[in-house]
């Protein structure tokens, strides 16, 4: 039976088990839009391509598997290659298709042409254009095989406006075959001898393609062990905070304890992860290329073994296979490092113990702890780039997996795009958004999206009228010389209400519960403004202690 290029699109979807896209439509990609019509894929209709590229990029964070986005040629897909860039650096899944000119127009600079391949090979794991329909199944199902194998990925592929119209024979299309890589057992016998002889041992948990069974095995291996164990910046979901191994988040912004530790370490365990710049505090926690500390790093690609740091043992495994294979190992009877992970542990607590006092009415150490108190283990945290964000990343204690939607690559605006997509995944869990001011204007639009598909997120925006992070930096480097970070915004709860959502102003400490509370049993998308004095750019040290020191 014949089909359209878009008819093969969706029905090669539907085969590797897709349940939902994201786009912003486009005359370039008509025929797979109509395609979409009633074939039991949801489509939400998303406001900027950046914001969708991003929900794309939550649900191949949330679920481990490709999180698809479409978007027509030129600006569209520029717009979207924001969101491609969290995903190439944070190691997400991701499939975004690109509606492309007519395949007679090419090379003569026609309306809104991008030689995709050429473009965006820094932002994507492969660049495809399919030029024949009947490729189709190949096509997309390799997509899928690229974009979860090794280090996952982003993968782009272009659909020539007239291919999408051809009607042709194709094969049935068949779902893409998962590539896992297995320790072998001699490596877990090695790694058992290094722990045996280790002294000051210590695990940092990182990257993608976990699972819920995968971070409860290697909580029960740290018990098992006593071993301290640490996240690297925001992936603080693979570890209960509250563990009494839990040691604390290793990456900007680290507790200089637990820097310490990691520098200390005799055997250090990088599960998962690559421990790049923002863990690795620009680099400088292990030495490059061979660290101080007998290094044991497991990664599911065999490229990322030996690309930055010279471990003593690599190990290409996923964290599911790997987890599973150290159920062999025996822990010793009595470890000598077990005092050490109970003092790493303690200081995580007082580490994360939010300050009571700070300049302004608003006192966001007193926020955090209602928060802690008042939202559910299962609440997911979204947020995107900024001072703010150290609120959360410090103070919030991570107890379960799934939690956590956050870009490693610390791109702005990922807060509340991240935040739609998360409530239509998890519709029955609490769903909250941390923004900034400046932040939360990047993809404040997709605001109207929460409301199209009636989605309750409620967004804090942490409003100090500046872009913080960046003034915090100006005022170390040239103090008092303030250009270019003073912003005008408009009224937050304002812009939730004409919308048509519940808005909150938070202008002292006291007016947040009742606010949050109300934005909670409105049933609405929801903005909560907290209006917070400038000076409080960190936890710990105003903007005139920064200009002062510098």
């Amino acid at each position: 039976m014949k089909r359209t290029g878009g008819e093969l699109i969706v029905e090669a979807l539907k085969a590797n088990g897709v349940e939902r896209v994201s786009c912003v439509p486009g005359e370039s990609y008509l025929a797979v839009l109509d395609a979409l019509k009633d074939r039991g894929i949801e489509t939400l209709v998303c406001r900027q391509e950046g914001g969708a590229a991003m929900m794309a990029d939550t649900w191949g964070r949330l679920t481990g598997k490709p999180g698809i986005c479409m978007v027509t040629r030129g600006p569209g897909a520029t717009n979207a290659s924001a969101g491609l860039h969290v995903a190439k650096q944070d190691s997400i899944p991701m499939i975004l298709f690109i509606g492309q000119i007519g395949r007679d127009m090419k090379e003569r600079e026609a309306f809104q042409e991008v030689e995709y391949r050429r473009a965006f090979t820094e932002f994507a794991k492969w660049v495809g254009e399919i030029d024949d329909a009947r490729r189709i199944p190949d096509f997309v199902t390799r997509a899928f095989a690229v974009a979860t194998s090794g280090r996952p990925g982003p993968v782009v592929l272009t659909l020539p406006e007239d291919m999408l119209l051809d009607d042709v024979e194709a094969p049935e299309a068949k779902p893409y075959t998962p590539v896992e890589a297995h320790p072998g057992p001699s490596q877990i016998a090695a790694l058992g001898e290094m722990l045996m002889t280790a002294k000051r041992p210590m695990v940092v948990l990182g990257g993608t393609r976990w699972s819920e069974a995968s971070v409860a095995g290697i909580q029960a291996f740290a018990e098992k062990f006593k071993l301290p164990v640490g996240c690297s910046f925001r992936r603080q979901m693979l570890f209960d905070h509250l563990h009494p191994c839990y040691a604390g988040d290793v990456g900007i912004g680290i507790n200089p304890a637990l820097a310490k530790e990691v520098k200390e370490a005799d055997l250090l365990i990088l599960l998962g992860g690559r421990f790049s710049e923002m863990p690795s505090s620009s680099y400088t926690l292990m030495d490059i290329p061979y660290p101080a500390q007998k290094l044991v790093h497991i990664h599911p690609d065999p490229s990322e073994l030996g690309r930055v740091y010279r471990a003593e043992l690599a190990i290409c495994a996923a964290p599911d296979e790997f987890v599973s294979a150290l159920a062999t190992l025996e822990a010793p009877a009595a470890p000598a490092w077990s005092e050490r992970t109970e003092a790493m542990h303690a200081a995580y607590l007082a580490w994360s113990t939010p300050p009571k006092t700070s300049p302004g009415p608003v006192q966001m150490g007193e926020i955090m702890e209602w928060i802690e108190e008042n939202t559910a283990k299962d609440t997911i945290f979204t947020n995107g780039a900024g001072n703010y964000a150290t609120w959360l990343h410090r103070f919030h204690r991570f107890q379960a997996f799934n939690t956590q939607a956050a870009p490693t690559s610390g791109s702005m605006g990922y807060g509340l795009p991240a935040a739609v997509a998360a409530k239509q995944l998890f519709p029955q869990r609490e769903v909250v958004c941390f923004a900034g001011d400046g932040c939360f204007m990047m993809h404040g639009q997709e605001f109207a999206t929460a409301m199209r598909y009636n989605l309750p997120i409620i967004t804090l925006v942490i409003n100090n009228g500046i872009y913080g992070t960046i003034r915090m930096h100006q005022e170390r480097e040239y103090p008092g010389r303030v250009s270019a970070t003073g912003l005008t915004n408009p009224d937050f709860a304002d812009l939730a209400r004409a919308y048509g959502g519940h808005g909150e102003t938070v202008e002292k400490t006291e007016d947040f519960a009742p606010a949050f509370l109300r934005a909670r049993a409105s049933g609405k998308p929801a903005i909560i403004e907290i209006k917070l004095d400038p000076e409080v750019i960190t936890p710990t040290r105003t903007l005139t202690q920064i200009r002062n020191k510098a």
